[in-house]
Parts: C-alpha cells; structure tokens; sequence
C-alpha cells in the first residue's frame, strides 16, 4: 500500500533545488548575511507579484502583523477584531502591540470573519473602542473584502488583510492589500510560497506606511546605520532567505494554477458524497487552495480509516480562538460562536500540494 503524506514539500522544491545551492553559496562567499541586494530585489519583485506599490520583508508572519499593527498606532485602549477561526498569531500580535483583541465568528459557506457579525460588534456596548479589523484569507481563498472595507470606511477603522495562506488570491481581480491599509504575508516553509524557515512580508500602497514600516523592521532606521528615527524592532527578512523566496517567486504561478487544478479533480470526486461539505467558492473569487479542507461528520472516525490506509490528514483548526486556554480571562464560552465551533469539530484537511496526481486524490476519495 503507497503512503500518501499530508503534504510533499521537495516535490517543489526538486527541479529548482541546485539553483537554489548555487545562490546560497554566492551569498556565503560574499558574506552577505543581513539585508543586501537579495533583499531588496525580492521586496521590489514581491510589490510587483502582489500588484502592490510597495513591500518590505520581515522575520515572519506574527512579525509582520505586528509591524502593521504598529505603524497603524494600534496600541493600549484599542480593540482589535480578529476571527474565532485562524492561527493564533492573528491575535497574539494584536496583544503584543498592548491592543485588546476580540473575536468575531466565520461565514459557515467561507470561512472566513462575517462581516454581518462586525457590524453587529460595533453596534455594541464595546464597539467605540474598536480601531482595526483583521480578515484572515483562510485556506488561500480571500475574505469579503468589497463589504468589509465598507465597513472600516464607514466606522474610520484601520483594516489589516492578514494573507499568510493566500499569496495570488484574488477577489474582484484584486490582491490582498487592495481593499486595506496593509497586507501581511507569511513564508513559513508549507505556504505556497515557502521559505527554508521563517520569513514574511508586508505590502502597502501609502508611502508614509511603507517608510514607516521599513524603519521599524530594522530598530527604527531608514539609511544611516546608527541613526534611529523611532524605537523599532530587529525583525528583518533574513538574506538567504529572500534569496529562496526570489527563486521560487518566479514559479508561484504555475504553482498556484497546479493547486486550482487539483483542487477542481477534488471537488468533482466529492461532489455526490452530500455528508461532505466542500470548500464553496466566492462570487468573483480565485483562491490560491493552501489547504484544500472539508467539513465531515465522524470526522475522527474519518480520519483514523484514513490513516490506517496510510494517507495522512490534517486538522485545522480543532480549538477556536475564543475557546483556547490563553484566553479563558476573557469568558467566552461553548456557543459563543457557533461557526467557528462546527468548523472546529467537522473540519479535516485532505493532502494537498501542487504536484499530487489525480491518481493519489481517487485513492484517498476511495476511503472517505
């Protein structure tokens, strides 16, 4: 019986792998370690990926939404609202800025934050207090973001597209950043585009946020080396990294379209299981597929079955963000957020990476 992984990462990596040797030997040779040409090549060509004016490149993605977050002047005495179903990061860098982070429950159908429920939040007795929104793109495919940033228009609200899992999507023919004051990007080494550890990016449009953004990566500087226009943080894109991610940048298409491919060959295997609920797609919407994720009943059992035929599943994300034992203080409790909780309870996520065949996809549909 052939084992079927969660994920293959060399399958990418394979073809571009000597390439990618011989640039980082250039780079120790040169002993060029910080900051450089890699790094300023990749900011300028991940600005004309995202179709963004500007990008600066960070350590991570936490890092990055807490760039954001502070160039924004997010800080003590301001609520931040994030969704009850994302990677803790979202909101952990909402509070490592002093801000207060709330929770705001996902669209059944997309998963992602629903902007009825913000609107609901402002309306509130707290809603004064609230001074950003951050949409997670969950699994690669983009929030509502036409409606949402009417809505931070409407409030005077700062909006922060959080696009870790969602490098090319598309809405409206629109990148992340199109609709918000910044985006920001994780290059963890399973993303679409992967670095070979961690790495981020942010993307803006405003040159005042893009400058602001630069100095605070690099202890609040802008050219001179001991010269610091304001406190900021050692929160850098490493220089090898950025190299990487310039040699796999060039491939992220054809990466991305194999992803909407294989995601098609799933959906039409599964569509007369009607015990499955499989990703819907968003009118006007081109998700990326980092995660190709159903909903099932008995999804345990499911996955037990599945691994005992050898194919290796995923679960994201089993406690939601308002359930997690770092936020017993702010009492929510079990109903609070009845989406994100059936989403915590059903969700499995099947293997999925650009190279798998439609041979590996029916062997692991067989078994669902």
């Amino acid at each position: 019986m052939e084992k079927i992984p969660f994920a293959k990462l060399f399958d990418g990596i394979e073809p571009i792998y000597d390439e990618i040797l011989n640039k980082a030997k250039e780079i120790i040779e040169h002993t060029e370690f910080i900051g450089g040409e890699e790094v300023a090549l990749f900011e300028k060509e991940f600005a004309e990926f995202t179709e963004s004016k500007y990008a600066v490149g960070t350590s991570n993605g936490t890092d990055s939404i807490i760039i954001a977050l502070k160039a924004l002047d997010i800080g003590p005495g301001d609520t931040v609202l994030v969704p009850a179903t994302t990677f803790i990061a979202t909101a952990d860098a909402v509070t490592a800025v002093g801000a207060n982070v709330e929770f705001i429950d996902i669209e059944k159908d997309y998963y992602t934050i629903d902007p009825d429920k913000i609107i609901e939040y402002l309306k509130g007795p707290n809603g004064h207090k609230v001074k950003a929104i951050i949409p997670v793109h969950l699994y690669g495919q983009m929030a509502d973001m036409e409606r949402i940033s009417q809505i931070a228009k409407e409030y005077n609200l700062k909006l922060i597209e959080d696009a870790a899992q969602a490098h090319g999507s598309k809405l409206n023919g629109h990148q992340p950043g199109y609709y918000s004051d910044i985006a920001t990007y994780s290059f963890y080494p399973g993303k679409n585009l992967g670095a070979f550890g961690d790495a981020g990016a942010i993307t803006a449009n405003n040159e005042e946020l893009y400058i602001k953004c630069k100095m605070l990566v690099n202890h609040g500087r802008l050219k001179e080396k001991y010269t610091h226009e304001i406190e900021g943080y050692n929160m850098r894109l490493d220089t090898i990294q950025a190299a990487i991610l310039r040699i796999k940048l060039k491939h992220l298409n054809q990466w991305n379209s194999l992803r909407k491919q294989k995601a098609a060959i799933y959906i039409e295997m599964l569509k007369n299981k009607d015990y499955i609920q499989h990703p819907k797609i968003r009118k006007n919407a081109e998700p990326v597929w980092h995660i190709f994720s159903i909903l099932i009943d008995n999804r345990d059992a499911v996955k037990e079955n599945l691994s005992k035929n050898g194919i290796e599943t995923g679960i994201h994300y089993p406690i939601p963000l308002h359930l997690q034992p770092a936020y017993t203080h702010k009492n929510y409790k079990l109903g609070d957020f009845p989406n994100a909780e059936y989403h915590a309870s059903h969700e499995l996520s099947l293997p999925f990476w650009a190279e798998i065949t439609a041979s590996e996809i029916e062997s692991i549909n067989s078994y669902i």
